[in-house]
């Protein structure tokens, strides 16, 4: 059953997408868990979450949303279970849209032109898999 999870046709088109997704979410994630990149740092993603979200416990949700990034971009990076680590990007993408973004339409500033696209990225690797260069591949075999 595992196998099947992790396999993946070998194209070269996700390797790209994960190279980028990876980047942008290792990077938010950083942000979040360890206050880098001028992020606020857990504590603080923790206030935002519950003081302007209304997120309670925010500590829970800003866990929650930090380690589906950070985790999720390193899963995606190294293209294992590039699936489940694609899949958490995309729940995080769309909370975001719905409870920021939404709000300021898509093009507007704070809109949700960036959240949607990296929410259909981050789909198509949920579909595909890891592609070529990915441990998924490694371990479930070329097709």
């Amino acid at each position: 059953m595992w196998l099947r999870f992790l396999e993946t046709k070998a194209e070269w088109g996700t390797l790209p997408i994960r190279l980028v997704l990876a980047t942008i979410f290792i990077a938010h994630g950083s942000q979040k868990l360890f206050g880098l990149f001028g992020g606020h740092g857990l504590l603080g993603t923790a206030q935002f979450f519950q003081t302007q979200l209304g997120f309670t416990p925010g500590i829970l949700w800003a866990t929650l949303a930090a380690c589906g990034e950070f985790f999720g971009g390193l899963m995606i990076l190294f293209g294992l279970a590039t699936r489940l680590g694609a899949f958490l990007i995309s729940v995080v993408m769309v909370v975001a849209i719905v409870s920021v973004h939404l709000k300021n339409g898509l093009f507007l500033p704070g809109g949700m032109e960036f959240a949607l696209v990296n929410l259909g990225a981050a789909l198509a690797l949920t579909v595909l898999g890891g592609g070529e260069f990915s441990v998924d591949e490694m371990i479930a075999g070329k097709d």
